[in-house]
């Protein structure tokens, strides 16, 4: 008799969220290979359906919902499908949300992404649903001991740590990842080493705080980033996400002198209260901040720096929202992602007196999305006309020849230009700048 494992069958992966959650989701697409699952873009395809979720604010979640109400109409169609949570809402919720849908197979955290197989096999054993959302404080090495499913066959993500120790007021994460745990550094180089002997170019080291990688044992994180670029073939080396109070001089002088390292800073600042910044429980002033985007200036006068704003925070009054919006005059940042404020369960924000009414919300986020689109905008415009050093990702979307990369500042630049050109870093200008990305010219190549 065929086993489970022999059988060739297709899951559909759908992913919510941040930049942890895919490469969970190419991790997940690694385990399930290991039992000859091929992936699908097309769910009624499918003999497995997964949703990787996002729980970090309301609407995610929401999303997630929705979708499941979708595949189940689906899995009513095909009773043999299986499907299963994973992620955040799957940590977030564990059997609450088996209890609450009955057609759902499998429920399974950020930390069991391994043990997927052996939920599997136990629905295809009639063992009814399966949940697995143990955090541990350690990291499992069997978590990351399949090669994972890549988008890309330049750049890959690596995770060095997981979860946070900072409990912000208004963040989940904490509970959902659990507190920070670093993966040991030569687990790290020997990872990145095979993806250097596979064609990879260019790597970025995640976390949700990767400033505290180390902190828990071993090399620090600016230790741990001079190795991987001394690593023959990764041309090209990113982390993401920093703290600031946690952004060390050393690292901020590693980007400035390290060329591997890219010109491109994510730093969430989330308000430019020191009020607001105090009830977030985020354990630095405006004034601090600014002093280290000033120093990152000065060491890398080039250097792209992004970050998070959230508006509507309770008790936030007129005046600490002008606060934020002097911070983004002040700082001109290169792009935000910005969301409205909401409540999510297990945070101290829930207590917290001052909310802040939906109409005042959604004035607030169109208000900073229409003064950083301009000065986006703007910046991208700067850019005319000078050369520029990208990373050839694959094929654009504008049409046949036309090809795709990022700056090191992580400006998206579409161009025309041969395949074979698909991994290697070129040089061209930029000839126009939109809101979202640079066009440019490669010698006498016609612009895209």
């Amino acid at each position: 008799m065929e086993s489970v494992e022999q059988k060739e069958r297709y899951v559909f992966l759908e992913t919510f969220g941040c930049q942890m959650n895919d490469n969970d989701s190419e991790r997940i697409l690694g385990h399930l290979a290991t039992m000859n699952y091929s992936a699908t873009n097309d769910p009624e395809r499918a003999d497995l359906i997964l949703l990787n979720t996002c729980s970090i604010r309301e609407k995610a979640e929401h999303k997630v919902y929705s979708a499941l109400g979708r595949y189940r109409a689906l899995k009513e169609r095909r009773p043999g499908t299986i499907l299963g949570v994973g992620g955040c809402v799957g940590q977030q919720e564990g059997s609450r949300l088996l209890k609450r849908l009955d057609y759902l197979d499998i429920v399974f955290g950020t930390g069991s992404i391994h043990r997927l197989p052996e939920l599997i096999n136990n629905i295809s054993r009639h063992r009814g649903q399966q949940e697995a959302t143990e955090l541990t404080r350690t990291l499992d090495p069997d978590e990351f001991a399949v090669t994972p499913y890549r988008n890309s066959p330049v750049k890959a993500f690596v995770t060095i740590m997981r979860g946070c120790n900072n409990f912000c007021s208004y963040c989940i994460v904490p509970y959902v990842r659990g507190r920070e745990v670093s993966r040991s550094a030569p687990d790290i180089l020997e990872e990145v080493v095979r993806l250097a002997s596979s064609g990879v170019k260019e790597v970025t080291l995640i976390g949700q705080n990767v400033n505290s990688y180390g902190n828990d044992g071993g090399a620090s994180f600016p230790d741990l980033m001079k190795m991987v670029c001394d690593i023959d073939g990764i041309e090209r080396v990113r982390f993401t996400t920093s703290h600031p109070k946690d952004l060390s001089r050393e690292l901020i002088k590693l980007i400035a002198v390290e060329e591997k390292v890219c010109g491109h800073l994510h730093l969430p600042v989330q308000s430019g209260s020191n009020a607001v910044l105090k009830r977030m429980g985020r354990g630095y002033t405006w004034e601090e901040y600014l002093e280290k985007i000033t120093l990152l200036r000065e060491l890398s006068p080039d250097i792209a720096i992004t970050t998070d704003i959230i508006v509507g925070f309770p008790g936030e009054t007129e005046a600490d929202f002008s606060d934020t919006v002097n911070l983004l005059e002040a700082v001109e940042y290169d792009n935000i992602f910005s969301f409205k404020y909401s409540p999510r369960p297990m945070t101290k924000a829930i207590e917290l007196d001052g909310e802040v009414e939906h109409d005042v919300k959604r004035e607030r986020l169109l208000s900073v999305q229409q003064l950083q689109s301009r000065i986006t905008l703007r910046k991208n415009r700067a850019l005319i006309g000078r050369e520029v050093k990208v990373l050839v990702e694959g094929k654009a979307k504008a049409g046949d020849g036309c090809l795709t990369g990022r700056t090191t500042c992580n400006r998206v630049v579409n161009f025309a230009g041969s395949e074979e050109w698909i991994g290697e870093v070129i040089s061209l200008a930029v000839q126009d700048g939109s809101f979202n990305s640079l066009s440019g010219i490669v010698g006498g190549e016609v612009k895209c």
